[in-house]
């Protein structure tokens, strides 16, 4: 296995150099930090993952939680992990430090987190749902629910979850059929069925903490009637001890891939003693619950960031090691054979996961700075902030969770029949990632949201926010020789953008909701190109700029790689927005008209 799984070196290079995470600490709320302590936590996380996450990573993929005696059993590497997690403030670092938080910058809380995940994608998991659901109930539960929860979920004794989906609704959040009956004990009684829900029971903590969506009884239908409880698998009583609370789990999931965490299909009320606690107002559940969802969703784009990173790493490794051939302009067979990394198609295969992977993450650090100005600023300022992250969320999963599949299958194709054999960890990545495009909403989910929903907000002002932040790295980028081609391509893909857009909006107010949504998927797609288009042409300032000063030497040598990479996602990727521009601009209804019986053999 490779000893390397991500770049520390451009980790820095993100958080310093291009989103200057040294200016947040001008504010308040971050003043007590520092480049030191920034310095401090993320060796500290690297030698988390080097020491308590990537030794298990095979392991726990060959070795899944049993159901055992109506308990999931996990593998042994989560205690130790989840009690450092709680130790070291790593479950809520972002969060405000009166509550127990470490109230560090979400950049730098990202860069943890895409460290953990490649590492160990399966441990990581488990940690990161906790934050989210302890931040929901810090957001909107009530001082008693606080009190009670926030610290045994911050220190890592109780797990948290997120428990939406049911048998017979899935995406469709509104036709969940959990029941919630109020008591006069200012409790509610939950009934029904969960599936498909991460880390909801295990032996690692003493408790798990479901943040449940469930209809109280009599509420309206549809989304507008579903609302939000406190769910714990042990209800804690007023004299400390916990008591069975009638959760029980009726199945454990057998996957694909990301082994390492239990999914499982859960019973509530089965005895009719499951007790939930209200979070927020009645009937705006799915209001809160998008909070962590939206959270979520960004952190499956940094998961899938960091696993294909970990194989990235692992093929380079190879190509570097592994002889074979000779340059195809010399037939001799009596010369020696060259590293396989000498060949021009690997070091397309190499550039190309570079270019994903690190434009992924750039995006993903656009959008937690955004979190970041959000939560220090008021007014207009605040309010652009928090369009611009509403409208790049969906885009910042899918992006990532769709093209790392893409990424890690070219680092198996580096590594050729080894990589399609569990000697190397690369095929456990291919099946580990795939789960991305699917948790926290589908890739069909995220397209509708982004097409229907983020770009017509305020009547356009979130896409018209993101069109000015592109213009503005464009103008940057025009004053630069070196980087002058690539504002230029970038200036013209914008207006491709922009035209799209525009015929879609008009599409929209002619045509049937089916029509004017057939290709969202495809008009996500296109935005995603553009927005990491823009991250690279950011970045690439940053490049030039460091080039100048450091024209040779090992930081020459890493600036000079990153500009190639910035070069062939201009050159390979950016002119795909081409076709599916062409596409979405043609209202034939293909996909709408296809008759059903049509499909048949």
């Amino acid at each position: 296995m490779a000893e390397k799984f991500v770049s520390e070196r451009n980790l820095r290079f993100l958080l310093y150099d291009v989103f200057d995470i040294d200016s947040l600490t001008q504010y308040p709320y971050y003043q007590e930090h520092n480049r030191e302590i920034f310095d401090m936590v993320l060796d500290t996380a690297m030698k988390i993952g080097r020491d308590l996450l990537r030794p298990y990573l095979q392991e726990m993929d060959k070795n899944p939680p049993q159901y055992v005696d109506g308990q999931v059993k996990v593998h042994p590497a989560i205690k130790p992990f989840l009690k450092e997690c709680g130790e070291g403030g790593w479950i809520g670092s972002n969060a405000p430090m009166e509550i127990g938080g470490q109230q560090l910058p979400l950049m730098l809380a990202f860069a943890c987190r895409f460290i953990f995940s490649a590492a160990n994608y399966s441990a990581m998991v488990y940690p990161l749902l906790t934050d989210g659901a302890a931040h929901l109930i810090e957001t909107f539960g009530s001082e008693d629910l606080k009190e009670t929860y926030l610290p045994n979920m911050y220190s890592g004794k109780w797990q948290g979850t997120m428990a939406l989906t049911e048998p017979q609704a899935g995406s469709s959040v509104g036709d969940i059929t959990t029941t919630a009956e109020p008591t006069e004990e200012g409790y509610y009684k939950i009934r029904g069925q969960k599936i498909f829900i991460s880390a909801s029971d295990h032996d690692a903590v003493e408790n798990v903490v479901h943040l449940m969506l469930a209809r109280i009884k009599g509420a309206p239908q549809g989304v507008k009637g579903v609302s939000l409880f406190v769910v714990p698998k042990y209800r804690p009583g007023e004299d400390g001890e916990l008591a069975f609370n009638d959760v029980s789990i009726a199945g454990l999931y057998h996957k694909l891939g990301y082994r390492g965490s239990p999914i499982t299909q859960m019973s509530m009320g089965e005895n009719d003693d499951c007790l939930g606690w209200l979070v927020g107002e009645p009937n705006r559940g799915l209001a809160c619950m998008f909070q962590m969802m939206n959270e979520q969703r960004i952190d499956v784009g940094l998961g899938a960031s960091g696993i294909a990173s970990a194989a990235y790493y692992t093929a380079l490794e190879y190509s570097k090691e592994r002889i074979q051939g000779r340059p195809l302009s010399d037939k001799d067979p009596s010369k020696p054979q060259i590293p396989i990394i000498e060949h021009p198609d690997v070091k397309r295969m190499l550039l190309y996961q570079r270019a994903i992977i690190e434009g992924s993450l750039s995006l993903l650090f656009q959008c937690a700075r955004y979190a970041d100005l959000e939560v220090v600023l008021g007014g207009e300022e605040k309010e652009r902030y928090s369009l611009l992250l509403d409208l790049l969320n969906p885009v910042a999963k899918s992006y990532p969770a769709e093209m790392c599949i893409l990424s890690v299958s070219q680092a198996l194709q580096v590594l050729g029949g080894y990589g399609y054999c569990d000697e190397f960890p690369v095929e456990q990545h291919y099946r580990d990632v795939r789960i991305h495009p699917i948790h926290e909403g589908t890739t069909g989910i995220q397209g509708q949201d982004l097409l229907g929903r983020k770009v017509r907000i305020k009547n356009g002002k979130a896409f018209d926010l993101f069109v000015e932040e592109v213009q503005r790295t464009m103008d940057l980028a025009m004053d630069m020789p070196r980087l002058r081609p690539y504002a230029e391509a970038m200036d013209k893909a914008l207006k491709d953008l922009q035209e799209v857009t525009g015929y879609l909006m008009g599409l929209a107010e002619r045509e049937s909701a089916e029509r004017f949504l057939a290709d969202a998927t495809l008009y996500l797609e296109l935005f995603g190109i553009m927005a990491v288009a823009w991250q690279w042409l950011k970045q690439g300032i940053h490049i030039s700029k460091g080039l100048d000063n450091n024209p040779a030497g090992a930081e020459a040598d890493f600036l000079n790689g990153k500009l190639s990479t910035m070069r062939f996602f201009y050159a390979y990727e950016l002119p795909k927005i081409k076709g599916l521009a062409e596409r979405l601009s043609n209202n034939d209804g293909l996909t709408v008209d296809m008759k059903v019986d049509h499909f048949s053999d």
